[in-house]
Order: C-alpha cells, then structure tokens, then sequence
C-alpha cells in the first residue's frame, strides 16, 4: 500500500487551522475568527467530498488513517481494550504499517463495506445534507436577511432548516442501527446519537419559529446555537476523538461516547460565549457593514 499523504496533507491543514484559532485569540475581532471559519469549512469540504469521489470504504480508511497514529503511540505489544485489528481487508489507509486501530473505526469500516446498500445511501445523504446546511447557515450568519437581501436571506433559510432537517433524518435512521454495535457503545450511542441530533434541530427550529414572530434578535440567537451545534457535531466531534482517543484507548468506547454526547452541547455553549463577546463589542456587520439587529 502506497504511503498515505493525503492524511499527512491534512495533518498540515490542521496545524495550520489551529494557527488560525491561535492567532484569533491573541489578536481578537471578527476578521480572525471569520478566516477561521472559512478554513474549518473548506476542510470539512475536502473531508466530506472524498464519500462521492473515492467512494464509503475508502473514504472511512482515510478517516481512521487519521486516529491511527496517534492511538498506536506507546500502545504496548497485547492492545489495548478500545483498539482492535482489521475486521476487513484495507481498513486503514496505512495498511500493515499499524497493526491497531480505533476499534469504532474498525466497525465503521466493517458495517459499511459490508452492510445493505440502504445503508450507505442514508449515509451518503447525511453527509451531503449536512455539508449543504453547514454551507448555508454561514452565508445567513454573515449576510443577514436585511434590505435587497431579504429575500433570498428567507429562500437560504428554508434550504438550510431543510437540509439539516434531512441530513438528521439520516443519521437517526443510521444511529437505530446501533443498539447491537458494542464497538460504538451500543445503545449508548444510539441515544447520544439522537440527543446529538435534538440539539442540533431544537435550535433550528426555535430559529425558524422566532422568524416567523418577526422577532429578529431572538431569530438570530437561536441561528448562533444551531450554528455552534453544527460545530460541535462535527469538528468538535473529531477534534475530542483526536485527544481522547489514545488517552482513554484502555477503556472501551469511553472516548467515542464521550464525544457523541458531549461535543453538540458543547458546541452551542462555545457559540453562545462567542456569540456575547461579539455583542460586547458592537452591532454585529455582515460583509458590506450593515448591522445585525440587536440581541
């Protein structure tokens, strides 16, 4: 099997987006941490497009490619209770250069080689959804819906409240799967799964609700919190199973049940922080200067 790169590429892609985090908060404003953004999104683009080029298996290969070097660091000859071999042929894009891998990994791959076509159309429809929904409800946070804009600002809005509403459709269907899967945690994370999706569509909904009130402070809150659970699902999803994975990799399934039901809240309560030290400094602008209503 040919040397990965393409994890190395995106090991350099992360160390220069924790640059970016770094650089945020020393020199703070809105300018920094909108570059942040740009860069998270373009990265979860790359990530998200290789399921429609390169197909589910090889795709999840790269996806635990990335875990595997860390979670092998140290790890003594016997394993550990969280790491696991290959189930199936290829399951890491590092081949036999690691013997271990996360065993979630190891049944994600195996489940999706070998699993019904059904489920890796519902898949494929989570990812683009939600990588649909992530996309949009950046372009309404930074152009909010005032003057000329209003109108398409209400168009995007209800592509997005559908988008997201189909891609957590999707992973529910995914997750009822799980009560068996003990690499996952079982039932665990079937219900973390389904308290991850609540907490991204409550917020989306709420958001919807207090628009259509007219109520535009509250509207814009709320778009805020959903906005922080979409990262939590996914980038502090990932960023916590990065940590956690070698640190908890003698306790099974501690790491991926600790992020399934913490990174979501989390992601709202690091939002709504953000979202007041933004209010602190003034009137939020989108990228022509025009003010955001006031919250």
């Amino acid at each position: 099997m040919d040397f990965p790169w393409g994890v190395i590429v995106i090991y350099a892609g992360l160390a220069a987006w924790l640059l970016l985090f770094v650089m945020a908060l020393r020199k703070g404003g809105r300018g920094p941490w909108r570059t942040f953004a740009a860069f998270g999104i373009g990265l979860l683009l790359v990530l998200n497009l290789r399921y429609f080029v390169e197909g589910i298996p090889a795709s999840i290969a790269f996806f635990i490619g990335i875990y595997d070097v860390l979670i092998n660091l140290g790890v003594p000859p016997e394993g550990a209770a969280a790491i696991a071999g290959c189930q199936t042929p290829d399951c890491s894009v590092w081949g036999e250069r690691f013997a271990f891998h996360p065993e979630w990994g190891v049944a994600f791959h195996a489940r999706f080689l070998e699993g019904p076509e059904l489920r890796r159309n519902l898949l494929h429809g989570h990812i683009f959804f939600n990588s649909v929904a992530f996309v949009l409800m950046h372009v309404q946070l930074h152009w909010p819906g005032l003057g000329a804009r209003r109108a398409l600002h209400k168009r995007l809005g209800r592509l997005t409240f559908l988008s997201v509403s189909l891609g957590v459709v999707c992973a529910c269907w995914l997750a009822s799967e799980h009560h068996p899967v003990d690499a996952y945690g079982g039932s665990l994370s079937a219900w973390g799964f389904y308290f991850m999706s609540a907490c991204v569509m409550v917020p989306a909904v709420v958001s919807a609700v207090t628009i259509r009130r007219g109520d535009l402070a509250a509207h814009r809150v709320w778009t805020f919190r959903f906005a922080g659970a979409m990262w939590g699902s996914f980038w502090l999803f990932r960023v916590m199973l990065f940590v956690l994975d070698p640190l908890l990799r003698d306790v099974r399934t501690a790491a991926i049940l600790a992020c399934i039901w913490l990174s979501a809240p989390l992601g709202i309560a690091i939002a709504e922080a953000w979202r007041r030290a933004a209010a602190r400094e003034g009137p939020l602008r989108d990228a022509h200067g025009a003010p955001a209503p006031a919250e």
